[in-house]
């Protein structure tokens, strides 16, 4: 083969190695078990304590989010109502990268106080689940397995992945 063309293959084979890691990598969702995820302690916002090992053996979603995030505060009414028509799933709001005021004015506001919500200003529980960007999703089924989407998401596409979870 001519010098040019190796080098072209090299060069389409690099770039379709990048490509594949990078959808490896999890650009939109991953799949992880809860045993050690669920291992936390946190404050909700009005100050109470709450043990991530709570949620162990029942279908939930942590809903990650944060007061000055435009997505969140549009998104915010419909996980409301995804929660609300979903009584037998534990939905947790985990508000952080703020100060405690601006999280409980947004849960007050956007009504996403009707569930639990913690106050995660220092981004631990977001790190352990791998949270980098808001708003996410962790889908966390009674076996066991948690499903961290990041982005937004249509309410049918979460009334959907909510449904799957008492499914399972």
């Amino acid at each position: 083969m001519p010098p040019a063309k190796v080098s072209g293959l090299r060069l389409l084979i690099a770039v379709l190695m990048a490509a594949a890691a990078l959808l490896a990598a999890g650009c939109g969702s991953r799949t992880t078990s809860a045993s050690t995820q669920l291992d936390f302690t946190a404050q909700t916002l009005d100050g109470r304590p709450f043990s991530g090992a709570s949620l162990h053996g029942r279908p939930a979603v942590l809903w990650f989010w944060a007061p000055w995030c435009p997505t969140c505060q549009r998104d915010a009414p419909l996980v409301v109502r995804v929660a609300a028509a979903n009584p037998a799933v534990t939905f947790v709001g985990v508000g952080a990268q703020d100060q405690l005021d601006a999280l409980q004015r947004f849960s007050t506001k956007y009504g996403v106080d009707k569930f639990t919500q913690l106050a995660d200003t220092d981004a631990a529980v977001w790190a352990r689940f791998g949270v980098t960007r808001q708003p996410a999703y962790a889908f966390i089924s009674p076996d066991g397995k948690v499903e961290v989407v990041k982005g937004s998401l249509s309410e049918a596409d979460l009334s959907a992945r909510v449904h799957a979870l008492t499914q399972s």
